[in-house]
């Protein structure tokens, strides 16, 4: 039989075997989004580099607009308009205003910017501006986004669409990121055939090897479904170790209950050291999880039902792949805060986690427990997330909120 650990256990027996692969490649930055700098970088120019209108309205300056007012506003002549996108052509003296727009470069000898909708025309060329404004107002200065030098992503970053926009706005068109983790799956049992065949009496089609990498994937890895094991101890032995001479990660899809057939523990075992870290989770679904090292490469065999398999995979090999590709800090999860619609019932001692259906009523977010066998996948199709059940409770009431953790 094997021994159960709580999830965290489980994963504080792994993490400190897990670390970046050490090989890196320069990408465009276009094509960076999901991946992980391996390289700090730093501001190379001040963002903006010129002092812009962070408003449409009229360039001044500070000290003409002071003690304006709708009954004593202040009187300003136009002397001309800053044209977008070209150096500022108009410089003001006291007294004067230019016309500006939204980013547009800021005229010379001003030092603020009115907003248009606190001006009135008084006539062709002058306006009245009816409210004060300070110096630097409205304005965006020279490296007030970011100034040369400044730390802008460091090593571990997993890059987002607001990072691409943020470097390519500073020139830097190239990153130097890690290579993507390949995740070698490997289905097994006698009872699979490939999804395009018609499965016979006793037969299943073989999905988990192609959800899961669909997960592998969504976490930045490349995947790589393998063929069909049967349940033989050497034939599983021999398609592990061969996963392991091409992927940085594998995982075992079933054969990981404690039946008579079950080889997996033993034949991921018998292939090197450390071996099987963890034979079994306090969680549900999910309880015969296998967590082993191999000659430096986490090897996983999870339950072969499908919820099992995805929400394992979820809690176990997602965070690991995001740490051999260098991420750290690891992405903060997804939660929602949601009221149960449901009682959810558990036995202390271990975690559950349900798949729930997020609906908003009256403003509210309710989280409607999907409840199923961990064989069925369709509970997880009509499922937006899952919410867990913490391992000294008895359960969930009703009524109750809860951190559900979106897909």
């Amino acid at each position: 039989m094997f021994t159960v650990l709580t999830p965290d256990q489980a994963w504080s027996k792994l993490e400190p075997h897990l670390s970046a692969i050490d090989q890196t490649e320069a990408i465009p930055t276009v094509e960076a989004l999901g991946r992980v700098l391996a390289d700090d970088i730093a501001a190379p120019a001040d963002l903006p580099h010129f002092p812009r209108s962070a408003m449409d309205g009229y360039a001044v300056r500070a000290g003409d607009t002071h003690g304006a007012s709708e009954s004593q506003p202040a009187f300003l002549k136009v002397v001309g308009e800053v044209l977008m996108g070209r150096p500022a052509a108009v410089s003001l003296s006291p007294g004067e205003a230019a016309l500006i727009h939204t980013g547009g470069m800021l005229a010379g000898g001003s030092d603020a910017v009115v907003m248009v909708e606190n001006t009135r025309t008084a006539d062709a060329s002058s306006i009245e501006v009816y409210r004060p404004v300070a110096r630097g107002e409205n304005v965006i200065q020279v490296g007030e986004d970011m100034a040369r030098g400044e730390a802008l992503l460091s090593r571990g970053s997993l890059i987002r669409p607001q990072d691409i926009g943020a470097l390519l706005s500073l020139g830097v068109t190239r990153v130097t990121v890690y290579h993507r983790v390949r995740v070698a799956l490997i289905p097994t049992g006698d009872e699979l055939v490939p999804p395009g065949d018609s499965p016979g009496p006793g037969q299943i089609r073989n999905t988990n090897a192609y959800a899961l990498a669909g997960l592998a994937a969504q976490a930045g890895a490349i995947p790589l479904p393998l063929d069909i094991v049967r349940d033989s101890y050497e034939a599983l032995r021999e398609a592990v170790q061969k996963a392991m001479a091409q992927a940085d990660l594998v995982v075992v899809s079933a054969g990981s209950s404690v039946s008579t057939r079950d080889v997996t523990a033993s034949a991921i075992g018998s292939l090197g050291r450390p071996g099987v870290l963890v034979h079994g989770v306090a969680t549900r679904p999910g309880k015969p999880t296998i967590i082993a090292v191999i000659g430096g490469k986490p090897v996983f065999g999870l339950p072969g039902n499908p919820a099992s398999a995805m929400i394992t995979f979820d809690l176990f090999v997602t965070p690991s792949i995001h740490l051999l590709s260098g991420c750290r800090p690891l992405p903060a999860r997804r939660y929602i805060r949601a009221r149960l619609t449901r009682n959810i019932p558990s036995a202390p001692g271990r975690e559950d986690f349900v798949p729930v259906k997020i609906e908003e009523r009256n403003g509210e977010l309710h989280a409607e427990p999907v409840f199923g066998k961990s064989n069925l996948m369709f509970a997880l199709i009509r499922a937006d997330g899952v919410a867990r059940v913490p391992i000294d409770r008895g359960g969930l009431s009703a009524g109750e909120f809860v951190a559900v953790r979106m897909f």
